[in-house]
């Protein structure tokens, strides 16, 4: 009998911290040797370079949710897989922001031959405390991450008070009683309360959607966002970026679900990477430019409304001269 090769999906709405929890799990001393899928929302990719210079090979899937218009290339891509799968122990796969995570999870048990090759060990959801309770009102997606979660990490604890924090964990609890719920700051939690729980239970997720093993389940996207990709090859200057970019998020960051980039900054030989949701950004360097790649800045904005923000005109004007 062909032994099943273990499956994670880590799952949870924009800038919950699912990259942070990646990188976790492939520094981390645990033995384990992981292939990684890595899909975004939008046609330039970002979380592929944020993802740590690790022996794991790193499967990149642009410009399509993984539970729709790339779930071809996710079957191609754990096929091929297969054919090595003396090479690593377990498969991890990192959804976009605004995947509902039911498809994603359906294609181990309907397609016939990732179905006999892999088994899906848990839907592990990542969550911000912090936006939470806004995203599930605006946000059909968030609502079905946490539904179809075996695993809760209540991610970003040290932004919110204690009143908050039970308010929001009560609001988990009434929406899957069944999911274990771990807290963390970072995504700083032991990686075997995580990995390797065999905790994806067929019966549970019957009952929540009695058609997930029809093949016909769609998943319709909320057409109001989109993304936008910007980038530039001439080095950026950090004031213009950070006046420009504090601007923008204190009038538009309502509308922006995600922000992030890595970005040249002028007399700067490190790669300068800023994280952001909503009105919140955070930024460091990370360090130096790979040696064999050119040295290029590209920002990606996920939200609503992002056409009448004036984008690409307000990145143009931070590049020097």
């Amino acid at each position: 009998m062909t032994t099943q090769v273990p499956v994670t999906v880590l799952t949870g709405f924009l800038g919950a911290g699912k990259t942070t929890l990646l990188n976790r799990i492939l520094t981390e001393q645990h033995g384990n040797k992981y292939a990684v899928i890595v899909n975004e929302f939008g046609e330039t990719g970002i979380d592929n370079d944020l993802v740590v210079d690790a022996d794991e090979e790193v499967f990149e899937m642009n410009n399509g949710c993984i539970c729709c218009t790339v779930r071809g290339d996710l079957i191609r891509i754990l096929g091929a897989l297969m054919k090595r799968a003396d090479r690593f122990d377990a498969i991890l796969i990192e959804t976009t922001g605004l995947a509902d995570p039911a498809p994603v999870a359906q294609t181990f048990f309907v397609d016939a031959e990732v179905a006999e090759k892999t088994r899906l060990d848990g839907v592990v959801t990542v969550v911000d405390a912090r936006h939470l309770e806004a995203q599930l009102k605006d946000s059909h997606e968030a609502a079905e991450q946490l539904a179809f979660a075996d695993i809760v990490l209540l991610n970003k604890i040290d932004l919110v008070d204690a009143d908050v924090l039970s308010r929001v964990e009560a609001r988990i609890r009434a929406m899957n009683p069944y999911a274990k719920i771990l807290h963390s700051e970072k995504c700083a939690v032991p990686l075997d309360k995580v990995l390797g729980q065999n905790a994806f239970d067929l019966e549970r997720v019957l009952e929540i959607e009695p058609d997930f093993l029809d093949e016909e389940h769609a998943h319709e996207h909320d057409d109001e966002v989109t993304s936008v990709s910007l980038e530039s090859d001439t080095p950026i200057d950090p004031f213009m970026f950070q006046t420009w970019f504090g601007r923008l998020l204190q009038k538009h960051g309502q509308d922006i679900l995600r922000s992030k980039g890595i970005l040249d900054i002028k007399g700067e030989s490190s790669r300068y990477v800023i994280q952001g949701v909503h009105m919140l950004m955070d930024g460091d360097f990370i360090g130096s430019w790979p040696a064999n790649e050119p040295r290029r800045s590209r920002l990606v904005f996920i939200g609503r409304g992002l056409d009448r923000m004036g984008l690409e005109e307000g990145f143009a004007a931070c590049k020097t001269a």
